[in-house]
């Protein structure tokens, strides 16, 4: 291959210009955890992607696309390398990619025939000691998650998407003349981010340009979410991360929309920035002879199932969009869909037979350019091997086969539990038909030929080492305990003294200072600025937390609340237990911010009618609790029973029986507040998670006297306002 490699590199510098005129440019934009269904052209009616839309309008849309191994980095290495998984790793770790197997990269061919190669975004390839990805592009530069929004030299912040196009841009607009191109934009979007379980911006950050986009939409839900569909899944997928991964994101209509409608901004927002690319490759005058690619590393189950995130042998899981525009074929094979079964393995040799380079005899796919210029070979592939060993010992491993009427996998490390689909009368895969003595000789044929395929590869892996260890119980009791670990008591610490790790917040204003989470502001603040737990939402709950205020100060503890990144990517609303030094009515309260503003005064004792109206129909003792002193705070809320005490001293309780304007679950944050310069301390902070499913207290068991007043309004009144009277109305 070197051989070839030089002659072709002698061939380039022998022929000059000439030579790189005749060589596409090759750009290829390369989604992460994105479904084929979440595009237009895929048939996703709610769906604003007309860029990636006019791209199949104009090329080849795969209609059956797929990849090997349904994880990120595998996914990206068998690109990078022509290989799958089994076959660049070893059989005792097969997740790191072997010297060998990574000395030269597809872009190292097409570095050979005279491509300037370029690589922005993800990378997350898991590669041997020493290995150097700069060493195998031109310009290389990796660009994380961890957070989307990137700090710019002027303090703006950029999304990821956008800075990834934006060093495309800049690569195409430094190009010279006389070579090819081949430009790799590597988003991280669609990518949840893990660590963040806060619905919406939290768990997928979307760039700036597509804020409020689906707001007012009701998307649909998940296909595939009748329950019994789940229940019938063996044990050990009804109890891995797929599963624990759905109650951080999935788990109630309310989380759904709010993230789906989320996730369906981020597809925007890459969709917007492909258009921002095209627009400034025509107006370099690259246009013509730029074939463009899309794709993703892997599908996503998006709530089917009962499930999350990919790592199944489920069609949700291995099918991706794949989407190639190359201007240069004849006009009748534009715009045209193809049946044939596509691999992210096929990727980098159709690249390097785009280039004009001999496709290296151990890559395992095959090149995509017969099927886009003319049509599919008739000795195409009619079956496709997919297997999953990433992450062993939580996510369950399988191997397989799939081709047009069946599917065949084997979950090896738990006893060979095997499925058979019949994927002509069963598209959704809801049957195993391993059992069926029907299919015994179809069940096992698959079964054979995986066992070819198999030791073609590289042969079977190593025996997992340990055990396998489950994420979740199918059906906890408190979804916010999924992947928590409690005291002895039943509490989770919020807070490690140390670090503000696990909570986001602007710097300027939170930071850790003697073991306390600390917020300081300097009088100067034009709203309220907030540190938000990113670990669980919270629903019912018992939270203790010892607090000191300056005085004057003004903070609060906010629970159930809702992130506003219209108003600023740290806002958040919601219910909130006031923290007021000096003013004692207000110190232990019940706020809603920026929604019904004061619920109940410290000291009411407060029903909210169905209506919304605040009801005081009973009193408590006031106390006042010095500033610049550590008092214990505590919030119980089950229900729609809400109640707060300062030193064990109760300052409020209050039943909400307005369905509209209440929540039943939010985020949990801490603020400061505009006013006076301030600094407020939280220590301390733990929470117990109480079960999902607590009764609501309705107006049948909620009484309020006709001699109830209202809850004084915040704000200024008139002089003559007297409070509402309950059976005055």
């Amino acid at each position: 291959m070197k051989i070839n490699l030089l002659l072709g590199a002698l061939a380039l510098i022998c022929c000059g210009n000439v030579v790189a005129d005749e060589r596409p440019n090759i750009v290829f934009f390369f989604a992460d955890d994105q479904t084929s269904s979440s595009l237009g052209c895929y048939g996703n009616a709610a769906a604003e992607t007309p860029n990636i839309d006019a791209l199949a309008a104009r090329g080849t849309r795969f209609d059956n696309a797929f990849v090997s191994q349904s994880i990120c980095w595998v996914s990206r290495t068998t690109i990078l390398t022509g290989l799958t998984g089994r076959s660049y790793g070893t059989a005792a770790n097969p997740e790191l990619a072997r010297p060998d197997a990574v000395e030269t990269l597809y872009s190292d061919i097409l570095r050979e025939r005279g491509y300037r190669t370029g690589y922005f975004g993800k990378w997350h390839a898991k590669m041997p000691r020493g290995f150097k990805q700069k060493d195998h592009f031109d310009e290389f530069e990796a660009i994380s998650r961890n957070p989307y929004y990137k700090r710019m030299p002027d303090g703006s912040l950029r999304h990821e998407t956008d800075l990834i196009v934006d060093r495309g841009i800049e690569f195409i607009e430094n190009q010279p003349a006389d070579k090819p191109f081949a430009l790799n934009m590597w988003f991280n979007a669609c990518h949840a981010e893990d660590k963040d379980r806060r619905p919406g911006i939290g768990a997928f950050p979307w760039p700036q340009g597509v804020d409020g986009k689906f707001e007012d939409t009701v998307l649909a839900p998940p296909r595939l979410n009748d329950p019994a569909i789940f229940d019938a899944l063996p044990e050990f997928l009804r109890t891995t991360i797929n599963r624990e991964r759905f109650f951080w994101r999935w788990n109630t209509d309310a989380r759904y929309q709010t993230n789906i409608r989320a996730y369906y901004r981020m597809t925007t927002g890459i969709d917007a920035a492909v258009g921002r690319f095209l627009e400034a490759l025509q107006a370099a005058g690259l246009a013509d002879n730029t074939i463009i690619v899309y794709t993703a590393d892997n599908g996503y189950h998006m709530g089917n199932r009962g499930l999350a995130g990919k790592w199944s042998h489920f069609e949700e899981s291995l099918r991706v969009p794949m989407i190639v525009a190359d201007p240069r074929v004849d006009s009748s094979q534009r715009g045209k869909v193809s049946d044939a079964i596509a691999l992210n393995l096929d990727l980098p040799a159709t690249f390097v037979d785009w280039a004009g380079a001999e496709i290296p005899k151990r890559y395992q796919g095959r090149s995509l350019r017969p099927i886009v210029a003319d049509q599919k070979p008739a000795d195409w592939r009619t079956e496709s091997f997919h297997e999953h060993f990433a992450v062993r010992h939580r996510i369950p491993a399988f191997e397989g086969l799939r081709n047009a009427e069946y599917k065949y996998v084997r979950y090896f490390d738990h006893g060979n539990y095997e499925f058979l689909h019949d994927l002509k009368n069963d598209p959704d895969e809801l049957t195993n038909l391993v059992s069926d003595p029907k299919h015994a000789e179809t069940l096992a044929a698959m079964r054979a030929r995986t066992d070819a395929r198999v030791k073609e590869l590289g042969g079977p892996l190593d025996p997992l080492k340990g055990e396998f260890t489950s994420s979740t119980v199918p059906y906890p009791e408190a979804s916010a305990m999924v992947g928590a670990r409690a005291d002895a008591e039943g509490f989770v610490r919020l807070f490690d003294g140390k670090t503000l790790r696990h909570w986001s917040g602007d710097p300027k204003y939170w930071s850790v200072q003697d073991g306390a989470i600390t917020g300081v502001t300097d009088g100067s603040l034009k709203m309220n600025r907030f540190l938000t737990w990113e670990d669980s939402t919270v629903r019912n709950f018992d939270l203790r937390v010892k607090v000191k205020v300056t005085a004057g100060g003004n903070s609060g503890i906010q629970y159930r609340g809702t992130s506003r990144p219209d108003l600023g990517l740290d806002i958040v609303t919601g219910y909130q237990c006031d923290v007021v030094a000096n003013v004692p009515k207000y110190n232990g309260m019940l706020y809603e911010e920026r929604g019904r503003r004061i619920l109940s005064h410290t000291g009411e004792q407060v029903v909210i009618d169905p209506e919304g109206q605040p009801w005081i129909v009973g009193k408590m003792p006031v106390k006042e609790f010095a500033a610049d002193q550590w008092h214990d705070y505590r919030v119980l809320v089950r229900g729609n029973h809400h109640q707060h005490w300062i030193d064990g001293h109760k300052t409020a309780d209050l039943i909400d029986l307005d369905e509209n304007g209440r929540a039943l679950e939010g985020v949990l944050a801490v603020q400061v507040h505009v006013g006076p310069a301030m600094k407020i301390q939280y220590k301390d902070f733990k929470i117990k998670h109480l079960p999902d499913d607590m009764p609501l207290q309705t107006v049948e068991d909620v009484k309020i006297p006709a001699d109830a007043t209202g809850v004084r309004p915040q704000g200024r009144l008139p002089k003559d306002w007297k409070a509402p009277v309950y059976g005055e109305r």
